[in-house]
């Protein structure tokens, strides 16, 4: 299991020394030792490393990890290059085109917009292959709770993203008036026709970066 070394450490320290966060350490490298679990161990924290706190301009919060061989790379809804890209990325995609006009390209890996300042992050953490929600409870989302509220935290302009109703519910959490809350309907084929398509959140949020003296995102992914 991999360990979070940058910025994010501070806040997060307290964490790692509580109840909770023992117990799911434990649970993990048993199931790591015992399972086929994704991300691989040491992409677990990839999220953090990739997007130091200091650096946070857009937060995007996912649920948990692909689950099938190959594709979790640790950051919510990438996956490795080479492999297909999943149907709520593929909707991702369609909305970037329609709203920044943004080419599909023909991978997806979202690393390029986690070096930029976007946060992207799953709820739970690690998942058992082929078994969707499979590490739902066992800690995770106490941990992830706590990133929320240290992004909340920091007295500058960032926007959040919040696709579904899992991910909206953490909008409680968010009380910083300094931030931007944009809110809608998860990009999965089930729902992203009830409002993702046509949400312009990325545009959006590049419109509030911008105002706010700050660099937009480069949302566009190239092809490999």
């Amino acid at each position: 299991m991999g360990a979070i070394a940058n910025d994010w450490l501070a806040p997060l320290k307290a964490e790692f020394s509580q109840p909770y966060y023992r117990d799911l350490y434990k649970t993990i490298v048993s199931e790591y030792s015992s399972r086929t679990v994704y991300p691989p161990s040491d992409e677990i924290f990839k999220a953090f490393e990739l997007t130091p706190l200091s650096k946070v301009k857009v937060v995007i919060i996912g649920q948990d990890p692909y689950h099938e061989p190959g594709q979790a790379e640790g950051l919510c809804f990438s996956v490795k290059k080479g492999v297909e890209i999943p149907p709520s990325l593929v909707n991702i995609y369609q909305e970037l085109h329609d709203d920044l006009g943004c080419y599909i390209p023909d991978n997806g890996s979202l690393v390029k917009w986690a070096e930029q300042g976007v946060l992207l992050l799953n709820t739970v953490l690690t998942v058992r292959a082929h078994q969707a929600n499979s590490h739902r409870n066992i800690g995770w989302e106490q941990f992830t709770d706590a990133c929320i509220r240290a992004v909340n935290a920091e007295d500058r302009p960032i926007v959040y993203m919040l696709w579904g109703r899992p991910a909206q519910a953490k909008a409680s959490m968010l009380n910083n008036p300094r931030h931007l809350i944009l809110q809608a309907p998860h990009p999965s084929p089930l729902s992203a026709y009830r409002g993702f398509f046509g949400c312009r959140h990325f545009s959006r949020a590049n419109e509030f970066l911008a105002a706010n003296g700050i660099e937009p995102v480069d949302w566009q992914i190239e092809n490999a």
